[in-house]
């Protein structure tokens, strides 16, 4: 196990091993003989303070900070396992999320399901200080393309669980990374090309490269609102 200092805490993480993603890799065999080794690390309901963990349960927010140490396994680089957000009740529109990247290299893998079939496909490529927002409607993998670790945080909505299934009945999302480039995942059948992006700055947020989203829970939590009510916000999630 490895801590995390957070304020004047150190938080101990929830961790995901080889054999978490054993259904989602571009080559299974890859992990056969080490299922237990560490892949990355999730920091789960961070807060500097009483006062700031009250305001986000108030709120329904959650900060997360997650830690993925560079690797390939097999052919493919290191990645989360991926998932999608459910709709909020009464809307048809998923649950959105925040991300930031504190140290590192990230590149989300974003994936839209309509119908059954995937509809789009997005890689955003970001770097130390960008923010990237997860649209309502896609589903993202986390992928440390680099050989540096990878830290990041997130804002979240604490009202609803994650769903992993559609990602493992697929063994994966619709393009695997690999060290040589990126390939297409065949048990999809027919997807779009990949769209490449680069992280753009979120003006509404009102906050540059060199503040961290975390700085948002203690002066501002009212800008975060998108996270738990997306269609009132429809005009902010035009990024990519």
């Amino acid at each position: 196990m490895r801590g995390l200092r957070f304020g004047d805490k150190i938080a101990e993480p929830a961790v995901r091993t080889l054999g978490d993603l054993k259904d989602l890799l571009y080559d299974p065999a890859s992990m056969k003989d080490a299922p237990e080794t560490p892949i990355y690390y999730m920091y789960r309901d961070l807060a500097l303070g009483k006062k700031d963990r009250e305001s986000m349960k108030t709120e329904h927010i959650r900060y997360d900070v997650t830690v993925i140490p560079p690797r390939t396994i097999g052919a493919e680089y290191v990645k989360t396992v991926g998932h999608y957000h459910p709709r909020v009740p009464g809307t048809d529109l998923s649950y959105t999320e925040l991300y930031e990247v504190l140290e590192g290299k990230a590149h989300y893998l974003l994936q839209s399901l309509a119908d059954g079939k995937i509809s789009d496909v997005v890689l955003v490529e970001a770097l130390k200080g960008d923010k990237v927002l997860m649209p309502p409607g896609y589903g993202h993998i986390t992928i440390n393309p680099g050989n540096k670790e990878l830290k990041m945080s997130n804002l979240v909505s604490d009202k609803f669980e994650s769903i992993y299934k559609p990602y493992q009945k697929m063994h994966g999302g619709a393009y695997y990374e690999l060290a040589d480039g990126l390939c297409k995942n065949k048990n999809y059948g027919s997807i779009p090309e990949i769209r490449r992006v680069k992280a753009k700055k979120i003006q509404e947020l009102g906050i540059g490269r060199d503040e961290e989203i975390y700085s948002l829970v203690r002066t501002d939590l009212g800008r975060l609102g998108f996270l738990n009510d997306p269609a009132a916000y429809d005009w902010l999630f035009d990024l990519y």
